[in-house]
Order: C-alpha cells, then structure tokens, then sequence
C-alpha cells in the first residue's frame, strides 16, 4: 500500500482517486511514498527515505527544496495549466482595476456612509476623481506565453485590444493555441516600447529573479500599467517605486504583495487569489494526483521540474526505474548488471534533463530479485533505484 502525506487541504475531488485499498492518506503519516501540498513552506522539512515523489497542486515550486529532493532521487511535480483560467480571470480584472480606479472609488463611497440623502449627490459630485481609461484599442504587452500567457493573450483580443507577446522559449503546443491576431515580437525591446500594458507570466528562477527593473522600465511609455500574477520577485521594488514616482508607471497591480508595495502609492495589492477558485483547486488536485499515481504505479514521469519527463507503456509485468548522473557509458553499465543476473530487456526508455537521466526499463521476467537494486546502485552515477513489480 502507497502512502500519501498531505501537507496543506487538497480537494477532495482529486484526493478521491486515490483506490481506498491501494493508498493510505493523512496529514500525519510516517514514511510516506508521496506528499502533496499546495504553498506549504517545506525547505525546512525533513525528507524521508521513503519519499520517492512531491506533488505541487500548482505551478509554481518555491515552496520545495528541490536541489535536496533531487539529490535523495526525490520526482517533484507541479500543474501547470491547471490554474491558468482562474489566473487568466483574475488578470483581466486587474487590468480593468488598473484602467479604472474601481478600488479608490470603492473605498471613497464608504467613506460617505452617515450622509443620507446627501449620498447620491456627493456621489455624482465626487465620481470624477475617479476617472480611468477604456481597455479597448489599447495594446498589451504580454511576457511568457506558455498555459496562462496563452490565454491572457486570446482573452485581450477578445476584448478589442492590440496584444503583442515575447516568449523565446514558447513550446509548439502553446503556439498552436495562440490567436492570429497576437503579433509576435522578437525582443523585449520592441515589445515594451509599444505597450500599454504589461503582463509577466513566465516563472521565478535565479535568471528572471528582478526581471522588470529600471533598464526595463526606461524601454516602456509613459503611464504603462503592470500587471504581475507571476511571482513577486519578477520586478524589482525599488527600480519600480523610482518608476512610479517618475510617471514611468502608471499603476502596478500584483498578486504577490510585500511589505515594500503595500507602502507604495498606485500599487493595487491582491492576496495571492491567482488560483483560489473552486475550478482551479479542483484541477490541480485532481492532476497532481494523477501524476502521483502514474509515476509510483508505473514510474512515469509527466510535468516534473527536476526530472525529465518520461512515460512508456508497461510490456510485462516488472519494470526498473534508474535515475542517475548523465555521464558516457550509464546505459551499458546498467544493461550489464541485469544481463549478469539473467534479465533480457523487452524495451527501454531512457530520457534526460541537464545533468539528470531518467531510465524505464521493462524485462522478461515477472518476478525480479530485489537484491538487483543495492547492485544497480553500486555503479558510480546511479541514485536512484526503484522495482516496479505486479507478483
């Protein structure tokens, strides 16, 4: 029986398909085979030997450790695309927010309250303090086009605007979603120069960490509107707050808000609502456990962020599952071993990622000794060593 750690309330709807007599779940439970958790803090978590998989039921991962999970030949998943309508909603209506100063105006009519019939007219009196600008017609800038940027990208054509996209790194398949009314731009130059909104949707990473500062800011209009439903450490604080002060940045609206903006005048702060809708907790669930279930049934690998991904049908009955470092010569040195000990491979898959190569290999005997895998793991290079067998 697999056992399933839960590190924060995940969806009920995804936590079902877990088969009752083939899994064990709790918040609480020793040597887990799993765990999965939405924004629990886990770099100060012990991992034990037992845990083979971490599952995100979301995209972003800096919440995991993962240099350790990868060292102790620990998979860690995320969901990407699983939010990304409710991300994708919420982006809009920050753009709309940034447009119309719908918030100040909100919090300025509360303060009429004990005016009575004097309300309406102070209302009409008052309201063009609160004065915005139309979306339609204008253009957005759109940064990473990959599940979220895609539809952020298609749902502003919709709403009649001029929307240009940068992604460098854009997959076939977000290509093939992408309207033909978004002009693509080569370069964050050009991009920037036309917008008048912006919207950075591409992950947090040593590389993008501070992405928009001030040579960014200098490339923008006056006025532009930023929108950041990404990670907080996209843009840099104070190269923003100096833009805002010059006129350079008009509003900035993010979902990641931290003592500095919340300080800052034009910022409009969201409590992190990017995925908190039934829809998105429900899918993410729903294919984090997935992911879970096909890789400690069947070891493959599908939306992993430190192992390449990696699935195979499985031909017989055992399967072995080696991760080890993408060095020359890995391949014949695993082959022998399970040719000394009387193994033929039916099919073998063998896929890697940077430094790491992940291996599925299926062989012609139901039944294999577990005694193969101290053996397997005794080649240099080799940390990670799991039997898959139905007998």
């Amino acid at each position: 029986m697999f056992k399933i750690q839960t590190l924060n309330k995940i969806d009920t709807e995804g936590l079902a398909l877990f088969p009752p007599g083939k899994y064990k779940i709790a918040s609480e439970i020793p040597n887990p085979d799993a765990i999965v958790l939405r924004s629990f803090e886990m770099h100060n978590t012990e991992l034990p030997a037992s845990l083979k998989a971490v599952a995100r039921a979301g995209a972003g991962v800096n919440n995991i450790p993962i240099d350790k999970c990868t060292e102790n030949g620990i998979v860690v998943f995320n969901t990407p695309g699983a939010n990304a309508n409710g991300v994708k909603e919420l982006v809009i209506a920050g753009m709309l927010l940034a447009s119309r100063d719908i918030s100040g105006g909100i919090e300025w009519a509360k303060t009429l309250v004990g005016q009575g019939d004097q309300v309406p007219a102070l209302i009409e009196k008052g309201k063009n303090n609160f004065a915005g600008q139309e979306i339609q017609g204008k253009t957005l800038a759109v940064i990473g086009l990959g599940a979220i940027g895609v539809l952020i990208a298609n749902a502003a054509t919709a709403l009649g605007m001029k929307v240009i996209g940068y992604d460098p790194y854009m997959s076939v398949k977000q290509a093939l979603k992408l309207s033909r009314e978004v002009i693509w731009v080569e370069g964050i130059q050009p991009l920037l120069s036309q917008a008048d909104y912006v919207t950075i949707n591409i992950p947090q990473t040593g590389e993008t960490k501070g992405y928009l500062n001030k040579e960014k800011f200098k490339m923008m209009k006056p006025g532009v509107r930023i929108l950041n439903f990404a990670r907080g450490g996209l843009v840099n604080n104070n190269d923003l707050k100096d833009a805002i002060t010059e006129g350079k940045v008009a509003c900035y609206v993010t979902d990641f808000p931290d003592e500095t903006t919340l300080k800052m005048d034009k910022v409009i702060s969201i409590p992190h609502l990017g995925a908190s809708t039934v829809e998105s907790e429900t899918n993410c669930a729903i294919m984090a456990v997935n992911q879970i279930k096909e890789f400690l049934e069947h070891g493959n690998i599908i939306n992993s962020v430190n192992f390449p991904d990696a699935e195979m049908e499985m031909h017989n009955e055992a399967r072995i599952l080696v991760a080890n470092r993408n060095v020359p010569n890995m391949v014949s040195q695993i082959s022998a071993v399970l040719g000394d000990e009387g193994l033929n491979i039916d099919s073998m898959l063998n896929k890697k990622r940077g430094e790491i190569a992940y291996n599925i290999i299926d062989v012609d005997k139901a039944v294999i000794d577990e005694s193969i895998r101290e053996k397997l793991l005794a080649i240099d290079g080799i940390f990670m060593v799991r039997i898959i067998q139905s007998k």
